[in-house]
């Protein structure tokens, strides 16, 4: 999630934090990418890789050989990825989709549980984490939601920006515009996201400012989230701006939710990697410098009106 302090991290933000949240959303009714599944086909050559690709040179020499780099990533988080039938499909596939075009490999998602995702990388299940993971100063560090050090952190490759997004009940019936009118509500929130911290945060403020009590209520998944506030059990949902206003979009053909964004506080999401594996960290830099000048990068977002959140150039470790 972004690196505000309302939005998906384990420390200061959400994803900038659903196949339950697909299915509140509607979102299996959406057409869209390619298979992102180990089902999907492999680059050509041997072992799975090109290496006749453009950048296949700077890969490390393991996923060279592997021709195969496997991903992280917790599939319910529409438009950003989740699953269509078996597909995994969505912004972040379609992105890496394109990267693996220049990189001579295939990017192998494999769905998992959001917060135990960053914690696989130095164990080698994942090569890699693509999940709308808010690049923050504490997943870089390795510090968990109370500052203190839980492993060595991530480097993260910075490849789209994102707000916080207040998902309400249609209608907005209790006239949500901020995160300021939370003060006094309860709301719901993705559990090991930013956005659980940041209703922490939130209902200090809250309470510093005289200003009601914010009660909050941690769930597995985004989709969970969403059905507390659908049944009026919670006032809004923190998501991402993107997730936020494609669920708004879809779900129960529009008619279910609404979405707000506050846009004064985004940030970015980055494809996070063990910090030791540097040579992979800069061959997705450059690969992603590459989709964005060759018009795959703006294609992917585009298919999902995703343009809001794109950027022009690849960034390491910007978040803060």
């Amino acid at each position: 999630m972004t690196a505000s302090t309302t939005r998906r991290t384990t420390a200061s933000k959400s994803r900038i934090a659903a196949v339950g949240a697909i299915a509140v959303a509607g979102a299996l009714l959406v057409t869209g990418c390619g298979d992102q599944t180990k089902k999907g086909s492999a680059p050509e050559s041997s072992g799975g890789a090109s290496k006749s690709a453009p950048l296949f040179s700077k890969l490390p020499a393991n996923i060279q050989k592997a021709g195969v780099i496997k991903v992280g990533t917790d599939a319910t988080y529409a438009p950003m990825e989740f699953k269509q039938g078996e597909k995994i499909v969505g912004i972040d596939p379609d992105i890496a989709d394109a990267l693996g075009k220049q990189l001579g490999v295939k990017f192998e998602f494999t769905s998992g549980t959001f917060d135990t995702l960053l914690g696989a990388l130095p164990t080698g299940r994942y090569d890699a984490v693509m999940s709308s993971v808010s690049d923050t100063k504490a997943r870089q560090q390795g510090l968990d939601k109370d500052g203190k050090k839980t492993g060595t952190g991530v480097d993260f490759v910075d490849y789209y920006t994102a707000s916080t997004g207040i998902l309400v009940k249609k209608g907005n019936p209790e006239g949500i515009k901020s995160t300021d009118d939370l003060c006094g509500k309860k709301i719901a929130v993705q559990r090991g996201t930013t956005y659980e911290q940041a209703a922490k945060d939130l209902a200090a403020k809250c309470k510093a400012d005289g200003k009601g009590e914010l009660a909050f209520e941690p769930y597995a998944t985004d989709a969970e989230a969403q059905t507390r506030v659908k049944a009026g059990g919670a006032v809004a949902d923190l998501n991402d701006s993107p997730v936020a206003a494609y669920i708004a979009q879809t779900a129960g053909g529009g008619a279910d939710f609404e979405a707000v964004a506050n846009k004064s506080d985004a940030g970015p999401f980055g494809i996070a990697v063990d910090k030791k594996n540097t040579q992979l960290r800069d061959a997705l830099a450059a690969a992603l410098d590459a989709v964005i000048a060759d018009g795959t990068y703006k294609t992917a977002i585009d298919k999902w009106g995703g343009a809001q959140g794109a950027v022009t150039k690849a960034a390491i470790n910007g978040g803060s």
